[in-house]
C-alpha cells in the first residue's frame, strides 16, 4: 500500500489541491526508494509522465503504454515538485516494450527503459529485485511484496487504485532478463 501512496505522490497534479493525498497518507521521505519517475512526449505534442521502478542500476521497468519520446528519468525524489539533492535525472537510451505488446487491449504492457547511465546507489535510490520465477495514473509503478517487483500497473479504471490492472512480472522473467542481458 505505501508504494502505491509514493506513487500517488508522483503523479499529483499541480496546483490547487496537489497537496492532497486522497484515501491515504504520505510515506516517509525515501521509503521506497526504487521508485522512478518517467517524463516523456507523447505523439499529441504534450508531456506525460509515468511511474516505474528500479530492477537494475541502469534499468527502470514501467508499461509499455508509458512510451514516448524525449524520455527522461527522475530517481531519488520523494515529492517531485520540489528538488532534493538526492534527485538523479537520467536520460533513456532505449525503451524496449514487450514484443508482443498490444495497446488496442493492453495486454504485454511491460517496457524496459535501459538507462543512458547507471545510477549511483545511495540511501534515497536503489533497485527492487525482481521475483523468483517460482514463486490512478500510476502506470507503470510497482506491485510489491516482500520487497520484491510482482507487477507493474497496466491501467486503472476511474482513476482508483483497487481497480488497477497489473502484469504479472513473473510471466515475463525470461524476456526480462534476456532483454536486459546484451545491454
Amino acid at each position: 500500500m505505501a508504494t502505491a501512496l509514493i506513487l500517488l505522490t508522483f503523479l499529483l497534479p499541480l496546483g490547487p489541491g496537489a497537496e492532497e493525498i486522497i484515501g491515504g497518507h504520505e510515506v516517509k521521505p525515501h521509503s521506497c526508494p526504487y521508485m522512478a519517475y518517467i517524463a516523456f512526449f507523447h505523439d499529441d505534442g504534450k508531456r506525460h509522465h509515468c511511474g516505474g521502478f528500479l530492477v537494475k542500476d541502469n534499468f527502470v521497468l514501467t508499461a509499455a503504454h508509458c512510451r514516448g519520446s524525449s524520455m527522461n528519468v527522475t530517481l531519488g525524489a520523494h515529492d517531485i515538485r520540489i528538488q532534493e539533492e538526492t534527485w538523479q535525472f537520467i536520460p533513456v537510451a532505449e525503451a524496449i516494450p514487450h514484443p508482443a505488446y498490444n495497446p488496442e487491449d493492453s495486454s504485454n504492457d511491460i517496457m524496459l527503459l535501459k538507462l543512458e547511465r547507471k545510477a549511483k546507489r545511495t540511501n534515497a535510490m536503489r533497485s527492487l529485485p525482481l521475483p523468483r520465477a517460482n514463486a490512478q495514473g500510476d502506470s507503470g509503478g510497482p506491485l510489491v511484496c516482500n520487497n520484491r517487483a510482482y507487477g507493474v500497473l497496466s491501467y486503472g479504471k476511474n482513476q482508483t487504485i483497487s481497480s488497477g490492472i497489473f502484469t504479472k512480472v513473473v510471466s515475463f522473467l525470461p524476456w526480462i532478463k534476456r532483454s536486459m542481458k546484451p545491454l
